[in-house]
């Protein structure tokens, strides 16, 4: 599971930003968002005659996978730079 993301922002001729999130704490919070979440996936898993347990474990195998994910986006001067660790 990821344990730290770190946001990075660029702008031109401006201070850059820089923000640690670390991300067991922020999914602490956000738990009921989740549990209401995965409610609604297991309803559209009984909809769409999708396999829910398969679902759940491809939707952990996705989150295991996220450590060592970068997602760099810029546009004109201003770069977005994600760090996922």
């Amino acid at each position: 599971m990821p344990q730290l993301m770190t946001v990075r922002i660029k702008r031109p001729n401006r201070r850059r930003i820089r923000i640690w999130v670390p991300v067991l704490p922020v999914a602490l919070v956000l738990s009921p968002v989740v549990v209401l979440a995965a409610l609604a996936a297991a309803v559209a898993c009984l909809i769409y005659r999708v396999d829910a347990v398969r679902a759940l474990g491809t939707g952990w195998r996705i989150v295991s996978a996220l450590p060592g994910t970068r997602i760099d986006i810029e546009h004109d001067r201003t770069a977005v730079l994600v760090a996922i660790r």
